[in-house]
């Protein structure tokens, strides 16, 4: 048993309502305080030395100076899970052409799936490492990782062991089969024949190794219809898969679809209009804004200030990919949309915490409370608005995950 602190300002991200806007006197925050945690669960949140003399046998990881602590932050939509670079699609889309005109010209996610089916496991497994040991850095503790850039069951599988490989390293990746990304180039038939063959010879394997437990499509232009997705999902779910989409990208009206299959999320949003915030609004669906790929693309930001304001539930995450949102960079991410939008701290720290647990359907993480995971981040301030007010330039300078400490 470990109590660490004090603390300056602890905000647990606890008893926040999950939809609907947040004022930060909503925000539960504890001065001078606290954290006993024992075998990598929260024990015990409170007044540091209440807690000091209620656990006289808790070892203390005493800190210094000024630190605002919070839950560790929650990256709920990343494709960290691939080789090679599109720095050559970036220098086209900045020179003016658009990303669906560069998917059609041969770049895009098909780019990417060229150069992470030549990847080895071994290879795209350091290559997730890589880049978690960044965003660990970063604040974040927990980060969803898909598939979806070898568009065949032999390469989706190899991609899904890899992030299962990566887990046993860092305990922290919550896997996600995007398989249906985009209809392979290089396979005859039609896409609804993909998804069949999917569904048929790589879903059982899933299954059987324990690889995952979600399933995401990409409903697009150039990718699949709503109509091919409503099948696709529809079994999937009859297998026992929870439902993520990629929705409302550049079109409106996929995300109806999330709604009607009641998945645990919507993502993207940005096309989204009056009718799809509504529907998402009056549902448990949560709308999960990708800042990263509006500021990557140079396109407009999800509408997250009229999802709160309609009653949804808003988590923040980065798409930390290699076309469209290249950056990663989650905390600055959400700073910036926090201005466009015009979010309050509480909607946006809840967004990367306890409404982005939601997304994941994940109930031991996001908040600090008793029986929680220990994953803890501290910010060198004595105040927590400091956080959004450096726009991504303060970072942590502790890290406990499980409540071990990992960084520095």
């Amino acid at each position: 048993m470990q109590l660490i602190g004090p603390f300056s300002q602890l905000l647990t991200m606890d008893h926040l309502s999950l939809k609907g806007p947040l004022a930060d006197q909503n925000l539960a925050i504890i001065s001078q305080a606290g954290v006993v945690h024992d075998q990598g669960k929260i024990y015990a949140v409170g007044d540091f030395l209440k807690l000091q003399s209620q656990y006289p046998q808790a070892q203390v990881a005493y800190l210094e100076g000024d630190n605002v602590g919070m839950p560790g932050l929650i990256d709920a939509h990343t494709h960290i899970c691939h080789a090679g670079s599109r720095a050559q699609d970036y220098s086209m889309r900045i020179g003016g052409k658009s990303y669906l005109d560069i998917a059609k010209e041969g770049g895009g996610i098909w780019r990417s799936v060229t150069a992470t089916r030549n990847a080895s496991e071994e290879a795209l497994t350091a290559h997730i490492l890589k880049r978690a040991r960044r965003m660990i850095a970063q604040g974040v503790t927990t980060i969803e990782v898909k598939s979806g850039y070898g568009l065949s069951v032999a390469s989706e599988l190899r991609m899904l062991r890899a992030i299962r490989s990566a887990q046993e390293t860092y305990p922290i990746f919550i896997p996600t089969c995007l398989a249906a990304h985009i209809p392979p180039k290089d396979r005859a038939g039609s896409a609804s024949d993909y998804l069949k063959e999917i569904r048929e010879e790589l879903w059982p394997i899933l299954l059987r190794e324990g690889l995952t437990k979600r399933m995401d499509i990409f409903v697009e232009e150039g990718a699949f219809s709503v109509e091919e997705a409503r099948t696709y999902l529809q079994q999937a779910q009859a297998n026992g898969f929870d439902l993520t989409l990629h929705v409302d990208q550049f079109h409106p009206g996929s995300s109806l679809l999330a709604v009607e299959l009641q998945a645990l999320s919507a993502d993207h949003l940005e096309a989204s209009g009056t009718k799809e915030i509504q529907a998402l609004a009056q549902s448990d669906v949560v709308a999960v804004a990708l800042p990263g790929a509006s500021l990557g693309l140079g396109d407009r930001f999800t509408p997250a200030r009229r999802l709160l304001d309609a009653g949804a539930s808003l988590a923040i995450a980065s798409d930390w990919n290699p076309g469209s949102a290249p950056m990663g960079q989650l905390l600055l991410q959400a700073a910036l949309l926090s201005v466009y939008e015009k979010l309050s701290t509480a909607e946006t720290l809840a967004g990367l915490t306890i409404r982005a647990a939601r997304a994941l359907n994940l109930h031991d993480r996001g908040k600090l409370a008793s029986d929680c995971r220990a994953d803890i981040i501290a910010f060198p301030v004595d105040d927590y608005r400091e956080i959004l007010y450096q726009q991504g330039s303060l970072l942590p300078h502790r890290v406990w995950m499980r409540g071990q400490l990992f960084f520095p």
